[in-house]
């Protein structure tokens, strides 16, 4: 018997789309050819490589039409450009029994897939992450026409899609309410990748933070009892680092030890706020920002001793991947509050919700006030957070979104 051919779309680096690289190796796993259409840049992880089952197309990247055209000349050519690409890509892989999108951005995603689905006879599948039309509003304005226009592409080929996935139940809800669209929630959960290690004597933790530290210059000072902090991000405008910075500032000033910071991720604010730490002058807080292979990144959240989780969601529907990564290493955290937090995040149970930098501060102070020893009630968190193991990526994916593809 033949088997059965998916092909999974990222019209961004697949290298930083995690959810839609569990969905390949889920896909994988289960014997289907797998295709992964998407933009280079990130390394990819080495599953993603080892695997027989999946095939990796690359587009060829879009020329910056935006360092010298205005936005609205350039946009067009851009989606002109992508929709060129994308649509011949998928013709050379052929005929496939389903597409699986991610979405945002749905420009041109939504209405190439589509297409290519309806020629081919196949199955088109969206993968609701957010709303492309709230993100691009963040930075445009409610009222802007790409705005307008981004949200009607959403809710016209949403509702011309096979099926549809989303991240949470809020999200399920509102789709319905607003578009009339029924999709099925697949909630993130970690990975194989995302593994405990062993607290016993910690010997695997000091070997793998000496590991990190011969092989990241900027983690020299992650030394074996020293506090870490670590928070991951994409520096978009969705979060807003001035907080975590506002309570390190507090920190600096009553914290009861040194501690150091690690900031992970690449993005379009990075500068802008590594040149804001910079500028700073402190004496017990230590901010680093490094960029770390897919492997060593699961490593790093291991030997943390708590995470900080500043997404905002344009929506507030979605739910921060980085938190589920950061629970599947064992790793609690302290996450900024919006609307559907509570279907991942519960204050005082697996984890801290926070509204402002005062809050943060606190939560910090409390958490290493008589570091490495933990407070009964902050060592109940920690055992929570274990426990949200039991149910990984790839068994909560055959329970809610293998059935899409029968």
């Amino acid at each position: 018997m033949a088997r059965k051919k998916v092909t999974v779309v990222v019209l961004g680096d697949l290298g930083r789309s995690p959810r839609m690289l569990y969905h390949a190796q889920s896909l994988a796993k289960e014997n289907f050819e797998v295709h992964l259409v998407g933009f280079a840049g990130s390394t990819l992880p080495k599953a993603i490589g080892d695997s027989n089952n999946i095939t990796v197309h690359y587009l060829a990247p879009c020329p910056d039409f935006r360092s010298y055209l205005p936005l609205l000349i350039a946009y067009p050519i851009k989606v002109l450009w992508q929709s060129f690409v994308l649509f011949l890509s998928l013709l050379l892989i052929g005929r496939t029994s389903f597409v699986l999108v991610q979405n945002p951005p749905c420009i041109p995603t939504m209405p190439v897939c589509w297409f290519f689905c309806r020629l081919m006879q196949s199955c088109f599948i969206i993968d609701w992450h957010n709303y492309a039309y709230t993100i691009l509003a963040l930075s445009l304005g409610q009222q802007h026409k790409l705005v307008k226009i981004s949200k009607w592409t959403e809710e016209y080929f949403g509702r011309k899609a096979d099926a549809n996935l989303c991240v949470t139940k809020a999200m399920k809800e509102d789709l319905a309410e607003k578009w009339g669209i029924i999709a099925t929630v697949l909630h993130d959960r970690p990975n194989d990748a995302f593994n405990l290690i062993s607290d016993e004597g910690k010997s695997d933790r000091f070997s793998v933070r000496s590991m990190l530290r011969d092989k990241y210059m900027d983690l020299a000072k992650l030394k074996e009892k020293l506090p870490v902090l670590v928070s991951s991000t994409s520096w978009t405008p969705d979060e807003d680092f001035s907080i975590l910075l506002q309570a390190l500032q507090a920190y600096d000033e009553d914290g009861p030890s040194e501690m150091l910071c690690v900031i992970t991720g690449k993005g379009p604010e990075k500068d802008y706020y590594k040149e804001q730490i910079r500028n700073r002058q402190w004496k017990k807080v230590s901010i680093v920002t490094p960029w770390l292979d897919a492997e060593d990144y699961p490593l790093l959240l291991g030997v943390a001793d708590l995470g900080v989780c500043l997404h905002a969601s344009s929506s507030g529907l979605d739910l921060p991947m980085k938190v589920v990564d950061m629970f599947g290493c064992g790793l609690p955290v302290c996450a900024l509050d919006f609307k559907c937090l509570g279907e991942l995040v519960r204050h005082g149970e697996n984890g801290f919700v926070f509204k402002n930098s005062s809050d943060l501060h606190r939560q910090i102070l409390n958490w290493f006030r008589n570091f490495p020893s933990l407070h009964q009630d902050n060592q109940l968190i920690k055992d929570n957070v274990k426990t949200f193991r039991k149910t990984m990526w790839h068994a909560n994916w055959c329970s809610n979104a293998k059935p899409l593809f029968s």
